[in-house]
C-alpha cells in the first residue's frame, strides 16, 4: 500500500476509478484514509486522528491475516457502533476481503441464521456483547476474531448487508467497491451535504446504509468530522452537537425527531445547521414541529440498502418531492418507482426477481414529475388494498392515525380488515381516536380494529415492524394491549382484550 499520510483529503471530482470486477483494496487508502494525519476525523469518547485510525487499521489487518483472512476472503463483523467496528471494516477492505455487517442487536439465533446464509471464513464479535441498558450512540468493544470453515467471496462484492426485513424476509445484498465509490460521488454533488471542515453527529448505525455511507464513509472521504453521541437521548444528542464549534448536521431517522422533541428546553446551538433523516417519510406535523423548535432545516433522503441514496431534499424546499441523486436514473412504471442499477444486488434468491435489464424495482409507489424530474414517494405498493372494490392506501390511513394528538405512533395493516397498531399519547383513548378518524377518513378507509401497544416493535434501523405476527405478539404481551372493534362507519365497538 502506498503512503497516504500526507495525501490531501479528496475533493469533488477526485474520486479514483475502481474496477467493478475485483476486490481492489487500494480504494481504502485512496478514498477513505487519505488526509492530514494529525487532524481528528472521528469522535467517540475521545477524538481519533487519521494517523491513529490508519495505525489501528494496519494493526487489525495483521490480526485478521493471522486468522487466515486473505484477499478474496470473506468476513462477518458483528460489533456495536464503535471505533472497533470502523477499524475491523476498513482492515477487512484493506485486505481485499468481502465484509458482511451484522447488527449487534440480533439475537444469537438470528446471528447464527445469518452466518449460515453467508458462510464467512472469519467472524468478528465482541468479547463482551452489549446487553440491555440505555441506548448509546457508540460503545467500547474489544473484538474477538474467530476462523470458521467458510467460503471465500464469490464475485466482486466488498460489502454485504441485510435489508431491514420490516415487510418480509431479510434480503442478502452485495455491493462492490465501485458501487460505494460511485455513491460517494453522488454525495459530493448533492446540495446540503456536509463538506470539509464541517461536522456531523450521526444517530444512524454504521452497520446500515444511511449511517455507513451517508455518515461514516462520506465523512472520511470528504474531510467531515464525524461524532457519535455517548447516549441516544435528547440531552445526549444535543450535548454531542454542542461539543464542537463547527457547523454541524444531525443524521438520523424519524424516530430521532421524536426523541429530540422530548428535550424540555433545548439549549441555543448556533453550530446546528440542520438535520437529515432517512428510512421513512416524515409526517408534516413532525417536520413542522422540529423546524419550529430548533429553527434549522430538516431535510429528507430516500434510498435503499441495494443502491444507497436515490433522491434528496436536504433543505426541505420541495416537500414532499425529492430531487434524484446525480448520476442515478429514476423512473415510474405503472405507479412503481424504478432505479437504475448495473447489476442485481442480491446474493441469494430472495428478492432476485426485482432486478432486470438494468433497473431495480423499489416496490415503492410514486411518480416522477415530467417537468422538474422530481420524485414523489407515495408509500409501499403492498400498502394498497381493495375494500369493497374501492382502493385504499394504507399509508394514507397510517399517517392520519399517527397525526392525531391522542397517538404517539402507529402502524396500519390489512388482514381480513384494516387494523391499526398504535401507541397512545398520555391521556389518549381509543374512543377519542375513533371519533377523530370518523371526522377525517371515509368509512371504508377507517380501521375496524385498534390494537393498543406499549411501544411499537422496530427494526434495527428504527423502522416500525410491519409483520402482523410480531405486532400481534407485542399487543398480546403489553399490559395495554387491547383491541377495540368498530363498525365500518367508525362507530365505537365493544373493547376486548388482545
Amino acid at each position: 500500500m502506498k503512503d497516504v499520510s500526507a495525501a490531501p483529503t479528496s475533493s469533488v471530482g477526485a474520486l479514483p476509478p475502481v474496477s467493478p470486477g475485483a476486490l481492489d483494496p487500494e480504494w481504502v487508502d485512496e478514498v477513505l484514509l487519505a488526509g492530514p494525519g494529525g487532524e481528528p476525523c472521528l469522535f467517540f469518547d475521545a477524538p481519533v486522528t487519521r494517523d491513529e485510525l490508519r495505525r489501528l487499521v494496519r494493526e487489525r489487518q495483521a490480526v485478521l491475516g493471522a486468522a487466515g483472512l486473505r484477499r478474496g476472503g470473506s468476513v462477518a463483523i458483528r460489533l456495536a457502533p464503535s471505533l472497533a467496528l470502523v477499524a475491523e471494516l476498513l482492515a477487512s477492505w484493506r485486505t481485499g476481503a468481502r465484509a458482511a455487517l451484522l447488527d449487534h442487536r440480533l439475537t444469537a439465533f438470528e446471528a447464527e441464521r445469518a452466518l449460515a446464509r453467508l458462510e464467512p471464513q472469519v467472524v468478528v464479535t465482541a468479547e463482551h456483547p452489549v446487553s440491555g441498558g440505555p441506548a448509546r450512540g457508540h460503545y467500547r468493544q474489544r473484538p474477538v476474531v474467530t476462523a470458521r470453515p467458510g467460503r471465500p467471496a464469490e464475485g466482486p462484492h466488498a460489502l454485504v448487508q441485510f435489508s431491514s426485513g420490516s415487510t418480509g424476509p431479510a434480503k442478502v445484498i452485495g455491493r462492490t467497491a465501485a458501487d460505494l465509490v460511485a455513491e460517494l460521488g453522488r454525495y459530493e454533488r448533492i446540495d446540503g451535504v456536509p463538506r470539509a471542515g464541517e461536522r456531523m453527529v450521526s444517530l444512524a448505525s454504521p452497520v446500515h446504509v444511511l449511517g455507513l455511507v451517508g455518515g461514516l464513509l462520506h465523512c472520511l472521504h470528504a474531510g467531515v468530522r464525524l461524532a457519535f453521541p455517548g447516549r441516544v437521548t435528547a440531552d445526549g444528542v444535543l450535548a454531542a452537537v454542542a461539543a464542537g464549534p463547527e457547523p454541524t448536521t444531525l443524521l438520523g431517522v424519524p424516530f430521532h425527531l421524536e426523541l429530540l422533541g422530548w428535550a424540555a428546553d433545548p439549549p441555543r446551538l448556533p453550530q446546528l445547521t440542520g438535520m437529515t433523516t432517512g428510512g421513512e417519510p416524515v409526517r408534516a406535523q413532525v417536520h413542522d414541529a422540529f423546524v419550529d423548535r430548533y429553527g434549522v432545516r430538516l431535510g429528507s433522503m430516500y434510498g435503499m440498502t441495494e443502491v444507497g441514496v436515490i433522491a434528496t431534499d436536504l433543505h426541505g424546499a420541495h416537500r414532499p418531492e425529492l430531487t434524484p441523486a446525480p448520476g442515478l436514473g429514476v423512473r415510474a412504471v405503472d405507479g412503481e418507482l424504478l432505479v437504475s442499477a448495473a447489476h442485481s444486488p442480491y446474493l441469494d434468491p430472495v428478492g432476485a426477481d426485482r432486478w432486470a435489464d438494468g433497473w431495480l424495482r423499489t416496490r415503492d409507489g410514486g411518480d416522477v414529475d415530467p417537468g422538474t424530474g422530481r420524485v414523489r414517494v407515495r408509500g409501499r405498493l403492498d400498502s394498497q388494498v381493495s375494500i369493497g372494490g374501492l382502493k385504499v392506501d394504507l399509508t394514507e390511513v397510517e399517517h392520519a392515525v399517527a397525526a392525531l394528538p391522542e397517538v404517539e405512533s402507529a402502524v396500519v395493516l390489512h388482514g381480513s380488515a384494516i387494523e391499526a397498531y398504535l401507541v397512545l399519547a398520555p391521556g389518549g383513548s381509543t374512543a377519542r381516536v375513533e371519533e377523530r378518524l370518523a371526522e377525517q377518513l371515509a368509512a371504508y378507509k377507517r380501521p375496524r380494529l385498534l390494537h393498543v401497544l406499549e411501544q411499537l416493535p422496530r427494526t434495527a434501523t428504527g423502522k416500525p415492524v410491519r409483520d402482523r405476527s410480531a405486532l400481534a405478539a407485542a399487543a398480546a404481551a403489553g399490559a395495554a394491549g387491547t383491541a377495540t372493534a368498530a363498525t365500518a362507519a367508525g362507530a365505537a365497538g365493544a373493547a376486548r382484550r388482545a
